[in-house]
């Protein structure tokens, strides 16, 4: 099982830079940053916490670009794995952000992943013309369209949200099958979705206890649908313990991965100190 960062970036505290050059520098494998355009001070959508308009974390309001935010972690990093949980692909123009996500693999020596969502929040998703009951037929086209820019020299697509003719793209990405996850709820629905277009499942932290009953379903769900070897599977983490690692690890959890406190960047940095130190990295 590898470790790994999540950092709920801001206009305050740590940069992604500096959080993800102290993560690489303590042995973490992976670093990954959210997506939020903006958000509409009048919402019908309930957060998946609140269960109604209000947000948990005022950071919601105050996100940087991901993309932005992981360059400036590869300029400052050689080998962490420069990551999205999650972003969401349907709130851009999918040409320019496959451009976008082949000049960072370029750049970065093939070092991104590209965790998605579908979006729980439906009025941001309007704001950029998706309907919110079409989010999942917008975002299985934009991967679609993406990877067909990233890995064709004449790349074409005609959906009902992406359409160009025959196009030159390059660069492609440094990695021959650049990966991309899908941050959902453990359910039937989601893991067909996951097994039939993407690589793997990044968790909901909102019930850990159920991890292990849900990567039965998972698994169950892939060999259902023809796919051969394992989806990594991407959980975040509270704090760690030994035991339930363990667990996950023998379940099939490939990657664990903690958040970063909303503090100064003296005492994140001391945060990751003792994390590294719980899991027996340094």
């Amino acid at each position: 099982m590898r470790f790994g960062i999540v950092l709920f970036t801001s206009d305050r505290g740590i940069t992604p830079a500096a959080a993800a050059r102290a993560a690489e520098d303590r042995g973490f494998a992976s670093f990954f940053v959210p997506e939020h355009t903006h958000i509409p001070v009048k919402r019908e959508a309930a957060h998946p916490v609140t269960g109604d308009a209000s947000l948990p974390d005022d950071r919601y309001l105050r996100t940087l670009d991901p993309w932005v935010a992981l360059g400036t972690a590869a300029a400052v990093t050689e080998r962490i794995e420069l990551a999205t949980a999650v972003a969401l692909p349907t709130e851009h123009d999918p040409i320019t952000l496959a451009k976008t996500i082949a000049s960072l693999d370029h750049l970065s020596g093939g070092r991104v992943t590209l965790g998605a969502g579908f979006g729980w929040n439906t009025d941001e998703l309007a704001d950029h013309g998706i309907p919110g009951d079409k989010r999942r037929t917008a975002l299985r086209e934009y991967l679609e369209a993406m990877r067909a820019l990233w890995t064709q020299d004449e790349a074409s697509y005609d959906g009902r949200f992406v359409n160009f003719g025959p196009s030159w793209a390059w660069p492609k990405p440094a990695q021959a099958a650049l990966p991309v996850l899908i941050g959902t709820a453990g359910t039937e629905q989601g893991f067909r979705w996951v097994a039939r277009h993407t690589d793997g499942w990044i968790t909901t932290p909102y019930e850990p206890d159920l991890l292990v009953k849900r990567l039965a379903l998972l698994h169950g769900i892939w060999r259902d649908e023809g796919r051969s070897g394992a989806p990594r599977v991407v959980a975040l983490d509270g704090k760690p313990d030994p035991a339930r690692l363990a667990e996950w690890d023998e379940h099939g959890v490939t990657d664990a991965v903690y958040g970063l406190p909303d503090r100064t960047e003296a005492e994140v940095l001391g945060y990751l100190d003792r994390l590294a130190a719980k899991l027996g990295l340094i």
